[in-house]
């Protein structure tokens, strides 16, 4: 067996090894087989990304402090079977991990079951628990009046030797436990923060917006700019991010792989819709499933902590970044919150189609 070592399967066509063998006994071993599938049957046909809702609650004392912070979550499992401690990680990674000191936490998790075969997405669990936790903190800091950084170094302000348990590598039997540490994530925000210029003045119609998640060991915090119009469009002007991945063994490779997180972080959170009827998925193709094109990219910088440590993976925590920056981004610009994702799903505002 040839398999072609190509970019853009994501584990989405495992399947396609045991159908070219399929083929291949069919026809009792009498040609090669080459199996290609087309755009169509790639789009309607296989696996897809969970589709979970999260409901969220958050206590406030007289001072605007945070005491108290609810966040259930109701969805589909996607390791049923690799349950740590009777709850799939994979549905609460970045929500039951969380790097803010709140005094109390209860994260809950509903797990349901549909007709539609499911795997991950780019960016796991953070995909949709990054977008919950990060645009509520930035609604908490609008109800308070408060900075959304300075608000975060707030909560991230722990003892040094705190430390918290990473969900994935507990989950993983072959690997040791280890621990994420809390000021390599605020560092991580800082510098994001930092080199994007937070706290200068944008022009009318503009918002700046940040978010920072943890995963796979690494930190990624991004700062996004958005331009919105009177229209109900906006653009992505900029993206400016900071990485903590350990050693980068490679840098071009961790800001190739982070500038890449982008572009696939937007389409998702723009125009990554499925739909079914009567159980047939409507989309087929790039026509009526729209990723981002070129000139819709913003520019993006991408910028890597120094460190000593370990060097970790920086392939999937910078997709989960994206859609919470450019969210808040878009609330700072216009007071309006989109609640339900992809965008072109929700009742108001669009992306620039041009």
């Amino acid at each position: 067996m040839n398999s072609v070592y190509a970019g853009g399967a994501f584990g989405r066509k495992d399947g396609t090894h045991s159908e070219a063998v399929h083929i291949a006994k069919a026809i009792g071993g009498s040609a090669p087989v080459k199996l290609i599938w087309t755009r169509e049957d790639d789009l309607q046909h296989s696996f897809y990304r969970p589709m979970y809702i999260h409901r969220m609650t958050v206590g406030l004392d007289g001072a605007g402090n945070i005491t108290a912070w609810h966040h259930r979550i109701v969805g589909q499992s996607i390791f049923p079977w690799e349950p740590v401690n009777g709850v799939d990680f994979v549905s609460v990674d970045g929500a039951a991990n969380i790097p803010y000191d709140i005094p109390n936490i209860l994260v809950d998790l509903h797990t349901t079951e549909t007709g539609v075969p499911i795997n991950t997405l780019r960016g796991t669990a953070g995909a949709h628990t990054a977008y919950s936790v990060e645009t509520m903190l930035d609604d908490v800091a609008a109800k308070t009046g408060r900075d959304p950084l300075e608000l975060r170094r707030t909560l991230m302000a722990r003892d040094p030797n705190t430390k918290d348990i990473d969900i994935l590598s507990i989950a993983e039997a072959d690997r040791p436990t280890v621990f994420a540490e809390y000021p390599r994530q605020l560092r991580t925000l800082e510098l994001a923060a930092e080199r994007a210029g937070w706290g200068t003045r944008l022009g009318r119609g503009r918002g700046r917006g940040l978010a920072v998640h943890y995963g796979f060991l690494t930190s990624v915090a991004m700062v996004a700019e958005v331009t919105a119009r009177n229209d109900e469009t906006f653009h992505v002007d900029r993206v400016v991010c900071a990485v903590d991945c350990g050693v980068a063994v490679n840098p071009d490779i961790v800001r190739s792989q982070i500038e890449g997180s982008v572009a696939w972080g937007l389409s998702i959170l723009l125009h990554g819709a499925i739909t079914l009827d009567e159980g047939v998925v409507e989309q087929s193709n790039f026509h009526d499933y729209r990723v981002v094109r070129m000139d819709q990219m913003p520019h993006v910088e991408v910028h890597i902590v120094p460190s000593e440590a370990p060097p970790t993976g920086v392939g999937q925590v910078g997709v989960a970044t994206v859609a919470p920056a450019v969210a808040n981004a878009l609330f700072a610009a216009t007071g309006q919150r989109v609640r339900r994702l992809p965008f072109s799903a929700a009742p108001r505002r669009r992306h620039d189609r041009a």
